[in-house]
C-alpha cells in the first residue's frame, strides 16, 4: 500500500507539474519510482518499461502513471504498473532474444508489447484476449508504440480466443503470463509451456496468489507462491460481459 499511496501523493500533490511536463518524463518518472521502491531491480525491465509508454495503453481520461489498476471496459482492467514490473522481473530469464512468449488476457496490449521488446524480432510474442473490441484497441495502441515494427513483421500478434486454452499454434512457450485469476491452473497452459519455461499466473477466487510455475527439463512441474494478489477472474467471454 505504501507504494500506491506515495505515488498518488506524488502525482496529486505539488509535484504534479513535473509529472505532466511531457509523456516520456512521466513514464520515465514512474519507472524510476518503481526502481526506488525496489519493485524493478533489473536494468532490462527498466529499459523496456521506459521504452513502452504506459500512457499509450490506458483509456483516455485515466491517469496512466499512477500505480493502480485501471478499468478498460468490458469488466476488464489493466494491471497496476508494479504488477507488470513484478511479472516482467519474474519472467526476464524466459524473455531472452529469440524466445517465445504468450500473454493470456492481453487487454490493452501493454505487457504483450513489453514481451515483444524483450524477445526481439527474432522471437515471438503472442497476446490472446476473448473480447474482440479489446483486441482491436490493443492493436491500435501497439501501432503507436515502440513495438509497432514487430506487429508489422509478425513477431508480435494479438488474437481473439479463450486464453484458458492457450494458443497451441505457436507452442511451446518459454514464458506464459496470465493476466486474470484462475480457480486452478488450466492444463492446456501447462501443456504449452516449454521444458525449462516459466508461467506466472494468479490463482484463487476470493483469496489469490501469484503462482510461479516452472517446467523442468524432464517435463515435471514445480509451483510456488510469489505474493498475494487481486485480479479479475479468468472466465468465459459471456460470463465476463454478464458480470457487471
Amino acid at each position: 500500500m505504501g507504494l500506491v499511496s506515495s505515488l498518488r501523493t506524488f502525482v496529486c500533490g505539488h509535484h504534479k507539474r513535473f509529472w505532466t511536463r511531457s509523456g516520456i518524463d512521466k513514464n520515465k518518472a514512474l519507472v524510476e519510482h518503481l526502481q526506488q521502491y525496489g519493485v524493478i531491480k533489473s536494468k532490462k525491465v527498466a529499459e523496456v518499461m521506459e521504452t513502452i509508454d504506459r500512457g499509450l495503453f490506458v483509456p483516455d481520461g485515466n491517469p496512466p502513471y499512477v500505480d493502480s489498476p485501471m478499468q478498460i471496459g468490458y469488466n476488464a482492467t489493466i494491471s497496476a504498473p508494479h504488477m507488470h514490473a513484478t511479472c516482467l522481473e519474474l519472467l526476464e530469464d524466459h524473455l531472452q532474444p529469440g524466445m517465445r512468449a504468450l500473454d493470456v488476457g492481453s487487454g490493452t496490449g501493454y505487457l504483450t508489447a513489453c514481451f515483444a521488446m524483450m524477445v526481439g524480432p527474432e522471437g515471438l510474442a503472442i497476446g490472446i484476449e476473448h473480447i474482440p473490441e479489446l483486441v482491436t484497441t490493443s492493436i491500435e495502441n501497439i501501432k503507436k508504440s515502440a513495438a509497432a515494427s514487430m506487429l508489422k513483421d509478425g513477431s508480435l500478434a494479438i488474437h481473439v480466443g479463450d486464453g484458458r486454452l492457450g494458443w497451441p499454434e505457436h507452442a511451446p512457450y518459454d514464458a506464459i503470463h496470465v493476466g486474470a485469476a484462475a480457480s486452478e491452473i488450466p492444463q492446456p497452459l501447462i501443456d504449452q509451456l516449454k521444458p525449462g519455461g516459466r508461467m506466472v499466473i494468479p490463482v484463487g477466487n476470493i483469496f489469490q496468489d501469484l503462482k510461479v510455475v516452472d517446467k523442468k527439463a524432464d517435463g515435471s512441474v514445480n509451483i510456488r507462491s510469489e505474493t498475494s494478489v487481486r485480479y479479475v477472474p479468468l472466465t468465459s467471454r459471456a460470463a465476463q460481459l454478464q458480470d457487471s
